[in-house]
């Protein structure tokens, strides 16, 4: 009896604070709904595909043949095998890009700053598309510009996208060149967030231009660094437009990533439950790097 009382005047009592805050809940209903609609139900109905045989003239409930199946795809195992490659490639080139951008354009004045910003900015505010039609005439073998630089210094041309070893390095490399400029522009207001005394006080103790990098300006940037690995990893590990347009996942499968495999398998061959099944393990995979990331970076961030 005394428990029964204690759980409804704690149902009271919450009620109690769900009243006093409904505006609050009314407020973030608008924000609930859209990521209910594109986020949750797809996920939940992509774990429901993923235990079916989907077809248009019928379903069949099947379990986890369509994840066994994936255990003996070689394709599958080889989009991981891009994908990582890709990621790995492109996620440290562009950070790298943005330190080094963000560290050359800090000490000059704020309209210089954000001219530089928006420069970098720009691509990604361009369509993707777009961005991909210019770099295939760019790395077009008989008349794209990168081989026209490479015949005046007599060097013979090569199919940057039709061969097994230059396809991929060609997308990290149009990636790493077009990227980066989100990363510039929070890098750029992180710098600038940190406190004027710490390297006047650097200064004072002798500290080189390097050093004071390297031991103040970078651990201060922890934070947005742990920010944009783990958002970087992810979207690198959902990259499609550029294979999409470019490469078809050729040659030989050399470029085919995951999201694209997912692609093909749903709505060129409409196998729906393979295809929900590669979205989930793509999903336990960038989930588990997030976790990852964030214990390994995340254990000495200075926030």
């Amino acid at each position: 009896m005394e428990r029964s009382w204690c759980a409804l005047t704690a149902l009271r009592a919450l009620g109690k604070r769900l009243y006093k805050g409904r505006w609050g809940y009314f407020f973030i209903l608008p924000n609930f709904a859209i990521f209910a609609i594109f986020f949750l139900v797809p996920v939940v109905w992509s774990m429901v595909l993923s235990l079916l045989d989907y077809q248009w003239w019928g379903t069949e409930f099947v379990g986890l043949r369509n994840y066994q199946s994936l255990l003996g795809d070689r394709i599958f195992w080889k989009s991981i095998v891009n994908t990582a490659y890709y990621t790995l490639g492109v996620v440290p080139l562009w950070l790298a890009k943005a330190l080094l951008v963000s560290a050359l354009i800090f000490p000059f004045r704020k309209p210089i700053q954000t001219f530089f910003k928006a420069a970098f900015y720009l691509p990604h505010v361009t369509s993707a598309v777009i961005i991909s039609m210019i770099w295939l005439w760019i790395f077009n073998p008989p008349f794209g510009l990168l081989n026209y630089l490479l015949r005046y210094v007599g060097i013979e041309p090569i199919a940057w996208l039709g061969n097994t070893r230059t396809a991929m390095p060609a997308l990290i490399f149009m990636q790493v060149v077009m990227g980066g400029g989100s990363s510039i522009v929070l890098l750029s207001a992180a710098m600038n967030g940190i406190p004027a005394y710490l390297y006047e006080a650097a200064e004072l103790d002798g500290a080189k231009p390097t050093q004071v990098f390297f031991r103040v300006t970078l651990p201060l940037l922890r934070p947005t660094l742990l920010y944009l690995v783990v958002t970087g990893t992810i979207n690198s590990f959902q990259v499609f437009t550029n294979i999409y347009l470019m490469t078809s996942g050729g040659p030989q499968f050399s470029t085919t990533t995951i999201v694209y495999m997912i692609y093909d398998k749903a709505f060129s061959q409409f196998q729906f439950g393979p295809a929900s099944a590669m979205a989930m393990v793509l999903f336990a995979i960038t989930a588990v790097l997030a976790i990852v990331q964030f214990r390994w970076l995340g254990q000495e961030v200075e926030y």
